[in-house]
């Protein structure tokens, strides 16, 4: 698979012109990235000042937080995982990178939804490997199926799934997950679940896939629910038979996550009740826009089950969802994502809010984008 196929991350380009704006005294909301408005818990903050004062840090992988996360799984899934089974990395990015390497070779066919997070079609390409994107449209709940996987011949080496997933927050039910467990054995497909947004999920619990698959790769990380996005922490669920392979890699390409980090992830894990006040605002601010939606002609939506988005078709107002947010930010101040990171085919009619600001803002934004929204010309009336 060519690496030149690597395509740029284009929300970047509004994002840089929302900063732009704000550099010029212009007034932006912030809704083009999945990045939580909220900063870590005060706890893991305090304990970052004295691990300051008094660790002169290094190379170092925390054997308390690796235990931590043990009983983390134990406690929320039921599950018995040696800490041993958990590399932590420097973000979830890099774990992506461990999984794929770990377990596929280059050349791999991997399936995967789309719509779906731009950096899995892109990691894929840059470490010579061939995505093999599904069309997961609104029937599908944008999110791949059991039935799906069946129907790929021949079948793929690996797929990635997501759930809640991006940029839709749609989640797999127990049922679904148990589904597509059990024709990824059936068909000797090895499994990599992003479950990055586990903890934010509106409807209930979420499953995580070693529920049903042992030998699933698992990717997570402190950016989302625990609110530490720039901290740059996450870690890699490694099967059995993976795990010094993938031990191995990330002792090479990354070395250690950064001390500093994994003694304040310790404390965060148990800073429950301010995590899930931020929970709570994201859950006031998917009502409210919700609510909105309609006023502004915003009808077919996926449903946003988990993390923080709404994911939007405008196909009845424009055929290109990147200049149609370069000119809502540059009329209204308010900054949404393109759908063309995220489906290259159909993306063009897409864009995804990030509700993962303050419900100030969310208030803010609704009340700048109904009036704009108003006087969009509908394609289908022109």
């Amino acid at each position: 698979m060519p690496q030149d196929d690597i395509q740029p991350f284009l929300t970047l380009d509004i994002s840089r012109a929302a900063y732009r704006m704000a550099d010029e005294g212009r007034s932006v909301i912030h809704m083009e990235f999945g990045q939580p408005s909220t900063g870590a818990p005060k706890a893991t903050i305090a304990v970052a000042h004295q691990v300051l004062d008094s660790d002169p840090m290094g190379y170092w992988e925390s054997v308390p937080l690796k235990a931590r996360l043990s009983r983390h799984y134990a406690e929320t899934y039921g599950l018995d995982l040696a800490p041993d089974r958990f590399i932590l990395t420097c973000g979830a990015s890099p774990a992506l990178v461990l999984a794929l390497t770990a377990a596929f070779k280059p050349g791999a066919r991997i399936a995967l939804a789309r719509p779906g997070y731009v950096a899995y079609r892109n990691t894929l390409r840059a470490l010579g490997m061939a995505p093999v994107e599904i069309a997961c449209g609104a029937d599908a709940r944008f999110q791949l199926t059991a039935d799906a996987l069946r129907a790929l011949d021949p079948a793929p080496e690996g797929v990635i799934i997501a759930s809640p997933a991006n940029p839709t927050g749609t989640i797999l039910p127990e049922a679904d997950l148990r589904a597509i467990a059990e024709v990824c054995r059936e068909r000797h497909i090895r499994i990599v679940s992003d479950e990055i947004y586990h903890g934010l999920s509106y409807i209930g619990a979420t499953p995580s896939i070693l529920q049903f698959a042992p030998d699933a790769l698992v990717i997570n990380g402190f950016s989302k629910y625990f609110s530490m996005v720039g901290w740059r922490l996450g870690w890699l669920v490694a099967p059995d038979d993976l795990r010094h392979k993938a031990r191995a890699l990330m002792s090479n390409l990354f070395l250690t996550p950064p001390s500093l980090s994994q003694h304040a992830a310790v404390v965060a894990m148990d800073a429950t009740e301010e995590l899930q006040a931020y929970a709570a605002t994201y859950a006031r601010n998917r009502y409210l826009l919700l609510d909105a939606l309609p006023a502004l002609g915003l009808n077919r939506i996926a449903p946003p089950d988990g993390a923080f988005y709404i994911y939007a078709d405008i196909g009845h107002l424009t055929e290109d969802s990147l200049a149609f947010c370069h000119n809502m930010l540059a009329e209204t101040g308010v900054a949404a994502a393109t759908g063309r990171d995220f489906d290259p085919v159909d993306g063009h009619r897409f864009i995804r809010f990030s509700f993962a600001v303050s419900t100030e803002e969310i208030r803010e934004a609704i009340r700048r984008l109904t009036d704009w929204f108003a006087r969009q010309p509908r394609l289908d009336q022109l």
